[in-house]
């Protein structure tokens, strides 16, 4: 059963994924946040909210494929985001 505290913490983290600051990034992180935050495990919420602390101009690019997500990034959680993207 899912206590107060995480039910707090996702209601947070779908918030701050749907208020990035660029249309693109609140689209698409926060789609998946929409669609996949109830579900994910408290260490994939976890790697999400560091993930929250990238800048959008990165984070874009990663997502584009412009550029590769450092290591630290390159998750499952990171796979989800992408196959979101790919999917949508």
């Amino acid at each position: 059963m899912i206590r107060e505290t995480q039910i707090l913490r996702r209601k947070r983290l779908l918030y701050q994924s749907t208020h990035r600051g660029t249309k693109e990034a609140d689209l698409i992180i926060g789609g998946f946040a929409q669609k996949n935050l109830t579900g994910l495990s408290e260490e994939l919420l976890d790697k999400f909210e560091e993930l929250l602390s990238v800048s959008d101009p990165d984070l874009m690019l990663w997502i584009n494929g412009q550029d590769s997500p450092p290591r630290a990034y390159q998750t499952p959680l990171w796979d989800l985001i992408i196959e979101y993207k790919n999917n949508r």
